[in-house]
Formats: structure tokens, C-alpha cells, sequence
């Protein structure tokens, strides 16, 4: 079960991936921290860019912050 936000929900994995990309990790440096594969982090990244409605990284991270997603 993942983190409840107003309209969505995050779930664990998804937040794995916005944690490490806040942190400067690269999609291969997160793949390699969480042993899956690159082709899942960029998923879960889409996911989040569509849930949070963010066209890059930066505004990802942004708004991971203004929701209190990443401390």
C-alpha cells in the first residue's frame, strides 16, 4: 500500500524512485540501488511525472517536496 495524497496514490516502489532521483541518482544508479532494471525505474518515473504532474525531474523532485513526499 503506498502514500496517500489528495488525488492519487504513490506507491512504495514508486517512492523508492523518487527518493534516490531527489538524491541526483541517474536511472542505471537506481536500478543498480534496487536491483530491478532500468526499464522499470523509467515506468515508475512515468508513472510519477503523470501523477504528479510534472514534465521533468526537477519539477518531480519540486512537487515530491511540496507534497511532503520527500523530506
Amino acid at each position: 500500500m503506498g502514500l496517500l495524497t489528495p488525488k492519487f496514490e504513490v506507491s512504495q516502489p514508486e517512492m523508492q524512485v523518487l527518493n534516490l532521483l531527489s538524491n541526483g541518482y541517474s536511472i542505471k544508479e537506481a536500478a543498480s540501488t534496487l536491483y530491478i532494471s532500468t526499464i522499470t525505474i523509467k515506468a515508475h518515473r512515468k508513472s510519477l511525472f503523470k501523477k504528479l504532474k510534472a514534465k521533468n525531474v526537477i519539477q518531480l523532485v519540486r512537487k515530491g517536496f511540496g507534497l511532503g513526499l520527500i523530506t
